[in-house]
């Protein structure tokens, strides 16, 4: 793929930097990447990766814009209400960028079609807001060898991590959190959560989405993120690859779970 002069005007600002370059932004625009959730953390992820250049952004929500998400739901605006999620992101991925090919799956994820609705794709960036979603995600992910970034938000605190757990040193999802999709999850309606909370995840989530393509800076797959605004700290841990996990017993070849 070779950048048009107007590729050069628009993403002037990622090729001065010697870690992107014309190569890195060139990775950008023949990347593909599946965006699980058009919700407070899809939001500003699909912005800034639409304004990045990303080739084509695969986005995947049954949802409806409400009222009660334009706290947090920036991508979308009070005349977008009743709107399905992924057709009102798509509107606001061509406004700021029509070089970037879409793909619209207005249909919630699960484990029956993760696999055929990721198929293709360089990354996966999960922001959903369920469990048992974010396992069937990270299962399809791990089986395909695509990385997956994931985020999440509650209150006043997030995390973000990158999987890549069918290399032998790096954990997988269910190596971090275990495998109980019934386990119990309060929400934000229940819980609350700051909306610009979710703008900070959602931001750092394209942020690491794009050195996965891209290739910036150190490897920070199997390190944990947790961000407290409350106290003004970021901590980064890192996380083990747990032997007694199916996935790291599998290698990810043709493994199945149950969710």
């Amino acid at each position: 793929m070779t950048l048009t002069d107007d590729d050069l005007d628009r993403y002037a600002r990622h090729i001065v930097l010697k870690e992107v370059g014309g190569a890195g932004q060139t990775k950008l625009r023949a990347a593909s990447v599946a965006v699980i959730g058009a919700g407070g953390i899809g939001s500003p992820a699909i912005q800034y990766l639409a304004a990045a250049g990303i080739g084509r952004l695969v986005l995947i929500d049954d949802d409806r814009v409400d009222l009660s998400n334009l706290q947090r739901q920036t991508i979308f605006g009070t005349d977008d209400i009743g709107q399905q999620k992924v057709a009102g992101a798509a509107l606001a991925i061509a406004r700021l960028n029509p070089g970037v090919a879409i793909g619209l799956h207005p249909r919630r994820i699960d484990a029956g079609n993760a696999a055929e609705l990721i198929a293709g794709v360089d990354v996966v960036l999960d922001g959903c807001d369920n469990f048992a979603t974010r396992l069937a995600v990270a299962d399809a992910a791990f089986a395909a060898h695509v990385p997956l970034v994931s985020a999440a938000v509650g209150q006043f605190e997030g995390q973000l991590a990158t999987f890549r757990g069918w290399e032998a040193d790096k954990p997988c999802y269910r190596c971090f959190v275990g495998g109980d999709p019934d386990r119990a999850e309060a929400s934000c309606a229940e819980q609350g959560v700051l909306g610009a909370m979710t703008g900070v995840m959602g931001s750092l989530a394209a942020l690491e989405t794009m050195r996965a393509i891209v290739g910036f800076g150190d490897d920070v797959a199997g390190k944990l993120l947790l961000v407290d605004a409350l106290a003004f700290r970021f901590r980064t841990i890192t996380l083990p690859k747990d032997p007694g996990c199916a996935c790291s017993r599998s290698g990810g070849e043709n493994q199945t779970f149950k969710v």
